[in-house]
């Protein structure tokens, strides 16, 4: 299973199922941290196993880059990408 850093994947178990986040760090092969940048902040993201999470193949670039650089993601920036992903998927 690959996972990356920028991915957006689905919450499948747990109080938050059914909610889209973004992965921001990968913990090890079977965690992740993740946030949405609303209930789940980049400053205290959530620890997930793999096993609870639902991938997709949709990578925000520009999250992915930052991230793996080093520089500061705000909350606004992933609210902004998951909303942009939700457009995307509404008019298809």
């Amino acid at each position: 299973m690959d996972i990356g850093i920028g991915q957006v994947v689905y919450s499948i178990a747990g109080r938050d199922a059914g909610r889209k986040f973004i992965v921001v760090e990968i913990v090890d092969d079977r965690r992740v941290k993740i946030s949405d940048g609303d209930l789940r902040r980049v400053e205290k993201p959530k620890l997930k196993k793999l096993k609870h999470l639902k991938f997709t193949n949709i990578v925000d670039l520009t999250l992915s880059e930052k991230i793996k650089k080093g520089a500061k993601v705000s909350n606004a920036e992933i609210r902004k990408a998951l909303a942009d992903i939700d457009k995307e998927e509404s008019s298809s």
